[in-house]
């Protein structure tokens, strides 16, 4: 818990807590957004360069077929166990279907601060495992219809910001490779962690927003956001480790199966199934599974990652 960059985190989760009214400027936010998904995209992008692209399709492949199966496998939990309808339970599905960018960058962090070695082209199955949720929750809500704005959520899927981010310094560190990337290196790879330490403050901030929430819709929300990303992780690192990942980066897989997303979804969500409450997602995503993640999940992750090591 001495990790100065999880302290940034509770620091904002309880100066929101206390009612402060500290807040960085929604331009800042925007920035250190920007910032850390370049530098994520870039990261993979030149790990990437390093080796054939053909040696890692098997991998992108069955990431690729996580992102459509997960959460077909949560919305009849979350329909009939939850008892959410239709477009709800396909939203939050969705939400946990997807990643979470935020955590993905915390689980790198902790990984870099205790020395565990991990496959640094796992960038790659961020922007691999943000589309195929939300195509799978818009079809569990509506199914396929005429009158559905395909372009608009095409738009929203491919073009969002996030996507676009992530692709974006992917190819730019695909294409410069180690040595082109040298120039910027101060200013992304460098700064990395204090960018992250600051975009934690604001997502301190906005995670003690959303308990207000979780107090009005009960206490399913809470055992899901708590019991699925555990469970989920478990895929991950299954999967991460039979196609031969190292143990730290099948951990960091695990961690990316167990997040859920609250950028992209949300923006998709919004167009494609207005019907869903938006509220409920981001109750659990963000104010429970999201800090679980980033104070228990991760590390808890890499120890199941490590013992199941033996096994498999």
């Amino acid at each position: 818990m001495s990790d100065p960059i999880i302290l940034f985190f509770i620091f904002g989760f309880l100066a929101s807590l206390f009612k402060s009214d500290l807040k960085l400027p929604p331009q800042i936010y925007d920035l250190l957004s920007i910032v850390l998904l370049l530098t994520i995209g870039m990261k993979g992008g030149v790990e990437l360069a390093k080796q054939p692209f053909i040696t890692l399709v098997p991998q992108l492949f069955m990431v690729l077929l996580i992102g459509f199966i997960l959460p077909l496998l949560l919305f009849p939990i979350l329909k009939y166990l939850g008892k959410f309808n239709r477009d709800d339970a396909a939203s939050i599905a969705a939400h946990y279907g997807s990643v979470s960018v935020g955590t993905f960058a915390v689980a790198i962090a902790y990984m870099n601060s205790m020395d565990i070695e991990f496959e640094e082209y796992v960038s790659v199955f961020v922007v691999i495992l943000e589309i195929p949720a939300i195509i799978v929750g818009i079809l569990l809500a509506r199914g396929i219809s005429k009158d559905m704005p395909w372009g608009k959520i095409g738009h929203e899927i491919f073009l969002g910001k996030g996507v676009v981010l992530l692709i974006g310094g992917l190819i730019i560190g695909w294409i410069a490779g180690p040595d082109g990337v040298t120039k910027i290196k101060p200013l992304f790879f460098d700064l990395f962690s204090g960018v992250l330490a600051l975009f934690l403050l604001e997502m301190g901030l906005i995670t003690a927003r959303q308990l207000g929430s979780l107090r009005s819709y009960g206490p399913f929300l809470v055992l899901f956001g708590v019991i699925t990303p555990v469970c989920l992780s478990l895929a991950g690192i299954v999967v991460g480790l039979l196609l031969g990942l190292s143990v730290g980066g099948a951990s960091i897989l695990g961690t990316l199966t167990a997040s859920a997303s609250y950028i992209a979804v949300p923006a998709a969500m919004r167009i494609s199934v207005p019907g869903a409450n938006p509220t409920l997602s981001l109750s659990a995503s963000l104010g429970v599974t999201f800090p679980f993640n980033v104070l228990v999940g991760i590390p808890l992750y890499y120890l199941i990652a490590k013992q199941l090591s033996t096994i498999l």
